[in-house]
C-alpha cells in the first residue's frame, strides 16, 4: 500500500482521510522513507529554519491544558510586559547571523491592545529594515484591521496553531474555540498573510485526531506546519501525560507527509525529550524547524541544528 500510496501522491493524487488511517497500520520506517520520497519531489532539499523569542509571557487567561502561561495554573512560569524594542532587535540579529531564515515574536494572551499592536508594528519594520530577516509573528486573536497593520509593517507570516482535531479541541481549551481560531486564519489569509499553523501531538488524542487536523489544515491551503510533541508541563494538567513514542512521531509526521505533500512539516516543540533530536523525523518527511529555546522550555541549539540538517544532506540558505 505505501508504494501504491506514494506514487499516487507524487502524481497530483490528494490521498483520503480513509487512506491516511490505514497508513498509520504500516511500519514508521518504511512510512518515513516514503514520506521523504515525497518530501524531496514536492520541496526539494531545502530546509526552512525559523527562531522566535517570548516577547510577552505569562498570565494568559486562556485555559489550555499544555501551557506553561496560562493563569488558571501553577507553574512557576515567568511573567512580564513587552519586552524593549532593543531586545527584541539583538535578538533578530544574533539569529540572522547565525544562520536563521525567520523570526517570530510571540506573546501569551488571547489578544493584544490596539497599542501594544502599534508598538510591535514599529519593532518588525525596524527589524524588517535593520536585520535582513523573514520576519513572523504570534499574537493570538486579533482583527482584520491588526492584521493589516502587521502586513504593512513588514510581517509575511502569522502563527495560529489549531493544536489538535476539532473533535478533540474541546478537552483542551475551553475559553475559545476551535471556530475562532478557524475566523482568526481566514483574517490573516484576507490581509495578504501566510498562515503558519499545526498542533501539540501526544496530548491524549487518538491517531485519527491528528490525521483530522491535517485534513483541516490541507482545507486551509496552510504550507508551514509545525509539529509539537507535547512536553508536559508540572503544574498543568497534562504534567502526567507520558511522552509520546518515537514510533508515534514518525508516523504522524510521515502521515502528514503523505496528506500535505508540498508543505513545510516543521519540527517545533518537544523534540528535546527525542534522544536524537528529531533526527529520524528529518529523515521521515519533516523539512522545517523552530531551532533555539522555546517559549518556556530549553529548544535545541541553532549551530547543532545547522549541524544536524546539513548531516542529513538539505540546506539552508536565505
Amino acid at each position: 500500500m505505501i508504494s501504491e500510496m506514494t506514487k499516487k501522491v507524487i502524481d497530483g493524487y490528494a490521498i483520503t482521510k480513509q487512506e491516511a488511517c490505514l497508513l498509520n497500520n504500516e511500519g514508521a520506517r518504511a512510512l518515513g522513507e516514503a514520506a521523504d520520497e515525497i518530501r524531496r519531489f514536492f520541496c526539494g532539499d531545502d530546509f526552512d529554519i525559523c527562531t522566535i523569542i517570548n516577547g510577552k509571557s505569562g498570565r494568559c487567561g486562556e485555559d489550555c491544558k499544555f501551557c506553561a502561561q496560562s493563569a488558571h495554573y501553577r507553574t512557576g512560569a515567568g511573567f512580564y510586559g513587552l519586552l524593549d524594542e532593543e531586545i527584541f532587535l539583538r535578538a533578530a540579529e544574533g539569529y540572522q547571523k547565525a544562520g536563521a531564515r525567520r523570526f517570530s515574536i510571540v506573546t501569551s494572551g488571547a489578544r493584544l491592545t490596539d497599542s501594544e499592536v502599534e508598538k510591535l508594528c514599529n519593532i518588525y519594520a525596524k527589524i524588517t529594515a535593520q536585520c535582513g530577516i523573514q520576519v513572523c509573528a504570534s499574537h493570538g486573536l486579533l482583527t482584520g484591521e491588526q492584521f493589516r497593520m502587521l502586513r504593512q509593517a513588514g510581517v509575511r507570516r502569522y502563527h495560529n496553531n489549531l493544536e489538535t482535531s476539532r473533535g478533540y479541541f474541546p478537552y483542551i481549551c475551553s475559553t475559545h474555540s476551535y471556530d475562532q481560531k478557524l475566523a482568526v486564519i481566514h483574517l490573516a489569509q484576507q490581509a495578504g498573510l501566510c498562515v503558519c499553523s499545526g498542533g501539540i501531538f501526544g496530548m491524549g488524542e487518538r491517531m485519527e485526531d491528528r490525521i483530522d487536523m491535517a485534513f483541516e489544515l490541507r482545507g486551509l491551503g496552510i504550507k508551514s506546519v509545525p509539529l509539537n510533541l507535547l512536553n508536559p508541563v508540572k503544574g498543568t494538567p497534562l504534567e502526567g501525560q507520558p511522552l509520546i513514542s518515537e514510533e508515534e512521531a514518525l508516523k504522524t509526521a510521515a502521515i502528514f507527509r503523505f496528506v500535505l505533500p508540498d508543505a513545510q512539516l516543521r519540527l517545533a516543540g518537544g523534540r528535546i525529550n527525542l534522544k536524537d533530536r528529531g533526527r529520524k523525523m528529518i529523515r521521515s518527511g519533516v523539512n522545517a524547524a523552530i531551532s533555539g529555546d522555546m517559549l518556556t522550555t530549553a529548544g535545541a541549539a541553532l549551530t547543532g541544528d545547522l549541524a544536524m540538517i546539513g548531516e542529513c544532506g538539505f540546506t539552508t540558505g536565505p
